[in-house]
């Protein structure tokens, strides 16, 4: 059953434009000029329940509008766009209370209350019975490890604990829907992958469809299978992560460990290098040579162990963008 369902979906915005210092001012006051932008240019897809899919794509691409208009903050300018069964747009009640958007550059904690008044208050608006208000929250504190810091003001929490509460004030409802932006921007590597196992598990222990946008390939890769890349707009890419690994990668990376130092002039000769911290070393290779250039280096070099591997999924997202090879 398709939950998300979006066609021909386009947003446009108009910005007004300045010309800098006061006479640029004086002049906006009567006559003001405006620079039309291309948001989202007629994407269209669907999402199956329980998906949890990596929404990607550089800055400006669209990411962030079209979650928007998923979740009824913005109103498309032409196309239709379907979540549960309702138009977002409408911003009926019933639709309201089967889905979350968390914004991870905005906070709905108040800043000087502690974190369990947001709850509370949440539990009001989306009137949420308290047996089952109590249920949910326990299992939420238990699986994001906050139980400490409840009742301690939320602007002398750090940004790890407070993005941990800032999920849990929007999953008090239990949510079919969730649209996650940003997640773990900020956060550090060890608190990246708390959030990252949290969301894997929220999302296998309630069914709940997810769509996740970030710029840390590292969340995309632990938590989608399937991932779409929208750029300036347009969606470019729909499919299993595996599927543009193999498609956009022309080339393999050689990690070879070193018995003793050799000459970095003999490395350089012998193949594309990348880097050289002794013992360790690394080539780039063409993957139609791999068993050809494994065997050159076997011989040329003193070489203890050798793995071969993917390049990281960054550099083929970061390549992708770059180069705008999408075909």
């Amino acid at each position: 059953m398709n939950v998300i369902e979006v066609s021909h979906l386009k947003k446009n915005f108009f910005v007004s434009q300045k010309e800098p210092g006061l006479l640029g001012s004086l002049k906006s006051v009567f006559s003001r000029h405006y620079k039309e932008i291309k948001a989202v240019r007629d994407i269209s897809f669907t999402i199956k329940e329980g998906e949890l899919v990596g929404f990607i794509g550089p800055n400006g691409a669209g990411k962030t509008t079209t979650l928007k208009c998923l979740s009824g903050l913005l109103h498309p300018d032409t196309g239709s766009v379907s979540v549960l069964g309702f138009r977002p747009f409408e911003r009926k009640p019933e639709f309201q209370k089967q889905f979350a958007l968390v914004l991870g550059q905005k906070n709905q904690l108040w800043w000087d209350l502690p974190p369990m008044e947001t709850f509370l208050l949440n539990k009001e608006i989306y009137g949420v019975p308290t047996k089952q208000f109590k249920k949910i929250l326990d299992e939420l504190i238990e699986l994001l490890e906050v139980k400490d810091v409840l009742k301690n003001q939320v602007r002398k929490l750090s940004l790890g604990q407070r993005m941990k509460c800032e999920l849990i004030a929007a999953l008090l409802h239990s949510p079919k829907v969730l649209f996650l932006d940003e997640p773990t921007i900020g956060l550090d590597v060890i608190m990246q992958k708390k959030i990252r196992d949290f969301v894997k598990e929220y999302n296998r222990r309630y069914r709940a469809t997810i769509i996740l946008t970030s710029h840390y390939m590292g969340d995309v890769k632990e938590l989608c299978q399937r991932i779409m890349i929208i750029d300036k707009g347009k969606l470019v890419f729909d499919g299993q992560l595996e599927k543009i690994i193999k498609r956009y990668t022309d080339h393999k990376i050689i990690s070879v460990i070193l018995s003793k130092k050799v000459d970095r002039k003999k490395l350089l000769a012998l193949e594309k290098m990348t880097d050289y911290n002794f013992p360790e070393v690394k080539f780039i290779i063409d993957k139609k040579k791999i068993a050809e250039t494994s065997g050159k280096i076997l011989s040329a070099l003193p070489v203890v162990d050798i793995n071969i591997e993917e390049p990281p999924i960054e550099e083929i997202i970061r390549d992708l963008f770059t180069h705008k090879n999408y075909q």
